[in-house]
């Protein structure tokens, strides 16, 4: 096969969706009956909603949490649990800093399948981030925002490569931002050694999110697995729980009184690409994009007036920085199942 003939262009497709779409309105008339998903981070903001849109189509879904009780007590007073009028929604134990955690939810998963089969997983929605946290340290030194956000999820989606390939067509989205405009990744010092931004911090895993999809793509295709990267947009959720009222101000993203800028989306809205990458049947046969407003994103046009907001930056979709950037999270975890 052409090498034009694997690589999708980062172009829009013309999706007929757009920047107000819902991921209720995305997944109209999408099937998901006997589908499985996973939802990291599904029991808060964007991860709720996108919860809710998949359960809904039929799809069962589990959501990891760190704290499940917590989960199930959301989920509950969202109507998604014990049980949605279609789709069954359930809660197990994960946290993404700790990989030993990782490598007990994935086990658990796989182990769920009935003797003698193995267990299918159609959609895995890496949603579940921190953003701009004070600096700390986990495993055996790496920075947190790098750890959890990346190395967690690229843990995950290793560790659950049987089920991703037994689906016989699965698709994997890895939640991005426009955050990946903030920093590149840092080969030299990638846990910060020589001194903590916090912003920066979270560039770094935002860039890190985008091009794990990029490769994960290249690797994941003769599994049956096709991979996307995903900039929600901006919506206040628990994210934000890190920054103080002052610096989301002084950064224009509300004003005094705390109305947001209109450019915030809602959570309902924020969930709709991740949704619309993870079922469209427009992007059957494609994959390792970057994607934002229900479509796949332009590049980035330099000192454009939205440079900042818009479009994908050459960086965050290098093949070569994805390569490099697998091979070594696969040495820092030691797992690498797509090869």
């Amino acid at each position: 096969m052409s090498e034009e003939n694997i690589v999708t262009p980062q172009r829009k497709i013309g999706s007929g969706f757009g920047r107000d779409s819902t991921a209720a309105e995305v997944i109209a008339g999408i099937d998901l009956t006997g589908k499985t998903a996973i939802v990291t981070g599904g029991y808060s903001g964007l991860g709720l909603e996108t919860v809710r849109a998949l359960a809904s189509a039929g799809a069962a879904v589990v959501v990891p949490a760190r704290r499940p009780e917590h989960a199930r007590d959301v989920l509950a007073a969202a109507g998604l649990m014990p049980a949605t009028k279609r789709g069954d929604v359930s809660v197990a134990e994960l946290d993404l800093a700790d990989q030993a955690s990782v490598k007990e939810f994935a086990a658990g998963f796989l182990a769920g399948a009935a003797p003698g089969t193995s267990r299918s997983l159609d959609i895995l929605i890496n949603n579940a981030a921190i953003m701009a946290s004070p600096e700390r340290r986990v495993g055996p030194g790496w920075e947190s925002q790098f750890a959890t956000n990346h190395l967690g999820h690229f843990a995950l989606t290793n560790l659950l490569r049987p089920a991703l390939a037994a689906a016989h067509g699965s698709r994997v989205v890895s939640l991005s931002s426009t955050g990946h405009k903030l920093s590149g990744i840092r080969f030299d010092d990638i846990n910060f050694d020589s001194g903590y931004d916090k912003w920066r911090a979270y560039g770094q895993a935002k860039t890190a999110n985008a091009l794990f999809a990029v490769q994960l793509d290249a690797l994941g295709r003769d599994f049956g697995v096709r991979a996307f990267a995903v900039h929600p947009g901006g919506i206040m959720t628990e994210l934000q729980r890190h920054l103080p009222r002052e610096e989301m101000i002084a950064a224009g993203w509300m004003d005094s009184y705390g109305k947001l800028d209109p450019r915030f989306k809602t959570p309902a809205q924020g969930a709709a690409t991740s949704v619309w990458a993870a079922t469209a049947p427009a992007l059957e046969g494609m994959g390792g994009v970057y994607c934002e407003d229900c479509d796949i994103a332009e590049a980035t046009v330099p000192g454009s007036s939205e440079a900042r907001i818009r479009g994908v930056d050459a960086h965050a979709v290098d093949r070569e920085a994805a390569a490099r950037l697998w091979q070594m999270s696969a040495e820092m975890t030691g797992i690498n199942a797509f090869r």
